[in-house]
């Protein structure tokens, strides 16, 4: 321990090394629940890439595992420490290094969090789309180790779409750059596609090349009411059918619209089934909406209410922002992460129904609807042992449900720990045995967030 620490300290700046217990303690975990965690060693703070080097070197010397982390919002286990563990902690690592308007292209560094990133660009006429639910406090970083999603995927797609090129600090302490700052490239195999989404099993980022658009118009938004999570369903699919473009399109169940309510008195109809959230963002924005309120109708939506102005607008997507907060006050959330294809969305819903009334648990469904990914979000008692039990059995059961309905255990929030054992399921023995494969060329010693994903 002393060894190590005193390695540590020699390449890092005074209050770099951190062991007391009480503060290593708090680096223990992400927001996953019923995930192991262990004692970290030892804490670092580096705030250059050589400082990330020196420890990934000493690392590799002493034989010790190494835990990286951002800002631990992530909800897999993917950050959660090991015992004895050096935990990497980049979040000093925060500086927006470049800011190219002609190529548009961002340089940052790993610690920079979504949204001041976004609020930069938005500045020059600029956006970096991907944005997930906790883009306030979340960090690039994060986002590139899980593969992170957003409320906008539907059109503007995930932060893999966004990545084209990184700088990575290898397990043995070399410095790796991989993919370009041009618009185009297709010089050798995409390295930097595998690292999008590897949760720091593959390396440790530390300089990240972002592709940015355009800043797009404000949004319009309108909800529309369902009877069933079927005709809601149907009107996704005609949505998307007919070749619109929207912005976002999310889905709110009846448990999800009554915790909001609850929460924020927003004033959303509580006798619904289905609540479709449908935004524009560019300059036929009102036709869109227009032409999505028909469809909706079609489908056999009872009320559809378009926004009357940009504040209502932006009050619907706080409503959606607002669905995991409201649902955590009702007790311990277990939070799934299951993606379908959108043909099969109104299945998973009423599957995760059928899920519910079997184990006796409340369930509440927030979905990315244009893209299939849905949320379902489990609440029980967790000092209730055998209620904890179900919530663990309906969670697995979720998952099923969405590899029998053609989809992936896994959209946006990585596999973790949570979901380490369902992934073996899904990709089979081949493709998981070429996936260690390709983690012990990266990691031969297996000491970078060791027991994650595979």
């Amino acid at each position: 321990m002393s060894d190590l620490t005193d390695r540590l300290a020699l390449g890092l700046p005074a209050g770099a090394v951190v062991v007391d217990p009480d503060v290593t303690a708090a680096y223990r975990h992400d927001m996953a629940g019923f995930c192991a965690a262990g004692l970290p060693a030892v804490v670092v703070f580096p705030e250059t890439v050589e400082q990330v080097q020196h420890v990934m070197r000493t690392a590799t010397e002493l034989r010790v595992p190494v835990v990286p982390q951002g800002a631990r919002t992530g909800l897999s286990g993917g950050a959660n420490a090991v015992d004895g563990c050096v935990v990497l902690s980049l979040v000093k690592l925060n500086r927006i290094l470049e800011i190219d308007p002609v190529n548009r292209i961002a340089v940052v560094e790993p610690g920079v969090v979504n949204a001041e990133l976004s609020r930069a660009v938005e500045e020059l006429g600029l956006s970096y789309p991907p944005d997930p639910s906790s883009w306030e406090s979340c960090t690039i970083g994060g986002n590139i180790g899980t593969g992170a999603g957003g409320l906008c995927c539907v059109k503007y797609g995930v932060t893999s779409e966004y990545v084209i090129g990184l700088d990575v600090v290898l397990a043995d302490g070399r410095l790796l750059s991989v993919g370009r700052r041009t618009a185009k490239g297709v010089a050798g195999y995409d390295l930097t596609r595998l690292f999008v989404g590897s949760e720091g099993t593959l390396g440790v980022v530390v300089r990240a090349v972002l592709t940015l658009r355009p800043a797009p118009a404000p949004q319009l938004a309108l909800v529309a009411e369902f009877p069933s999570a079927d005709t809601a369903g149907a009107a996704v699919c005609e949505v998307m059918a007919r070749g619109l473009s929207p912005s976002l399109m999310e889905l709110m169940d009846a448990v999800s619209v009554r915790a909001v309510n609850e929460l924020g008195q927003m004033g959303l109809p509580e006798h619904t089934q289905a609540l479709l959230l449908v935004a524009f963002d560019g300059p036929d924005r009102e036709e869109g909406l227009a032409r999505v309120a028909e469809l909706c109708r079609a489908a056999g939506a009872t009320e559809v209410v378009p926004a009357e102005d940009q504040a209502e607008s932006d009050l619907l997507l706080a409503a959606r922002r607002l669905a995991l907060p409201a649902l955590e006050r009702l007790g311990t959330t277990m939070i799934d992460d299951v993606a379908v294809p959108r043909s099969r969305l109104a299945e998973m819903l009423d599957g995760v129904a059928v899920i519910a009334e079997r184990h006796g648990l409340t369930i509440g469904v927030v979905s990315h609807a244009g893209d299939g990914n849905t949320h379902p979000i489990v609440v029980f008692d967790a000092s209730d042992g055998e209620q904890a039990a179900r919530a663990q059995r309906s969670f697995g059961e979720i998952m099923a449900l969405g590899l029998e309905l053609g989809g992936t255990i896994t959209g946006e929030h990585g596999v973790g720990l949570l979901k380490r054992d369902w992934l073996a399921r899904e990709l089979g023995p081949v493709a998981l045995d070429l996936q260690r494969q390709l983690k012990a060329v990266f990691d031969p010693l297996g000491i970078l967030n060791p027991g994650k994903m595979i």
